[in-house]
């Protein structure tokens, strides 16, 4: 049973919202830092993300997410 069955809380300062996806600190830091988002625990090696959070993460990913899936196209 993984970490967001269990009730993992999101990642981000002030959110008390129950994380629906979990990713490595190492993707999420950069477009995080785009938004101004600040998380709760800077050491840690995954972050937990509710809803909200994930969808902002998404919008914020959404061109890098397209500029690799073209070169990997050629």
């Amino acid at each position: 049973m993984g970490r967001i069955r269990k009730g993992e809380i999101c990642s981000i300062c002030g959110c008390e919202r129950r994380a629906v996806k979990s990713m490595a600190f190492s993707t999420a830091i950069n477009a995080l830092s785009k938004l101004n988002l600040k998380v709760k625990n800077s050491n840690a090696r995954r972050i937990y993300l509710c809803e909200f959070h994930y969808k902002l993460f998404k919008k914020a990913t959404r061109k890098d997410r397209m500029f690799e899936k073209w070169w990997r196209g050629l």
